[in-house]
């Protein structure tokens, strides 16, 4: 299959070559590469310049064989995609006290480059996240916790039918919420000292009950953490462009595999959303 070449990044735009430490896509892997490699060779082939990393889906490397999964990282790695497991720590710790330093050697036998810590499905305490990210680090490999802001019901915008243009009181925000948010950043903080090398936010929630993404919450994130050490998980196109819209493109992303065109004309700033003329309908028939 060959790559389109429809646009390219001047030497001045803020979009440097892999590996990048910024403007970094990661990618969710299709769950049905569990059967067929091919899916994900067409990817990289046509794409890889423009994939940073590739995240296992939901713990689906769990249902593979280990040859599988090497196989899988092994061509990965030869386009320079970093890949991270995904969220499957939490299943791990039940086992025991040691079975998550074993996961993090297994890992780095596998060839795994990334360990992702939903710290909302691990439930464990500050100190012990804190540690999971030092063993981490100790066992040669990145860290990634991954936090979510969570909305509170008093911040989701009613709903009801008003007549166009009538004048709606803007709804107080509880103070809850914003404990919340000052939490979150305050623990990623502590992470990043102790290692981590990138925090994921789930932008879903900030998005999805609200009339429209909340900056300030966005902007207080990023002032805090920086740019750089910080990717959004965006679930839709819409949520993308408005990050790249605002932030432009240098900021970190996780997406899913069949944004990965729309997300990089984007990036690109000459084409925008607007290029099924470029493509045309054989570029991925995913």
């Amino acid at each position: 299959m060959a790559a389109y070449r429809w646009k390219s990044f001047e030497e001045n735009e803020d979009r440097p070559a892999k590996p990048r430490r910024f403007g970094v896509t990661e990618m969710r892997s299709p769950h049905y590469s569990l059967f067929s490699h091919n899916v994900l060779q067409d990817i990289f082939e046509s794409m890889g310049e423009y994939v940073d990393g590739l995240k296992f889906s939901g713990g689906s490397h769990s249902l593979m064989p280990k040859a599988s999964i090497k196989q899988l990282i092994d061509m990965a790695h030869q386009h320079d995609v970093y890949v991270s497991t995904g969220d499957w720590a939490e299943h791990i710790i039940r086992k025991g006290p040691s079975a998550f330093k074993d996961y993090v050697e297994e890992c780095k036998e596998l060839g795994f480059d990334t360990i992702e810590l939903n710290v909302g499905s691990l439930g464990i305490t500050e100190d012990t996240l804190l540690r999971f990210v030092r063993l981490v680090k100790s066992g040669g490999l990145k860290a990634k916790p991954h936090f979510e802001v969570k909305i509170n019901e008093s911040d989701i915008p009613k709903g009801g039918v008003r007549a166009y243009g009538a004048y709606v009181p803007p709804a107080p925000r509880s103070s809850e919420f914003v404990e919340d948010v000052d939490l979150l950043i305050r623990r990623a903080e502590r992470c990043l000292e102790a290692g981590a090398d990138m925090i994921m936010i789930d932008a879903d929630d900030v998005s999805k009950h609200a009339d429209s993404m909340r900056a300030d919450i966005i902007a207080k994130i990023i002032g805090r953490l920086g740019l750089e050490k910080t990717m959004f998980e965006a679930s839709n196109e819409n949520t993308s462009e408005w990050f790249i819209k605002r932030y432009g493109p240098k900021v970190n992303l996780f997406i899913d595999h069949s944004h990965v065109v729309d997300v990089e004309c984007l990036r690109g700033r000459n084409l925008g959303r607007n290029h099924a003329s470029v493509l045309g309908s054989s570029f991925f028939l995913f």
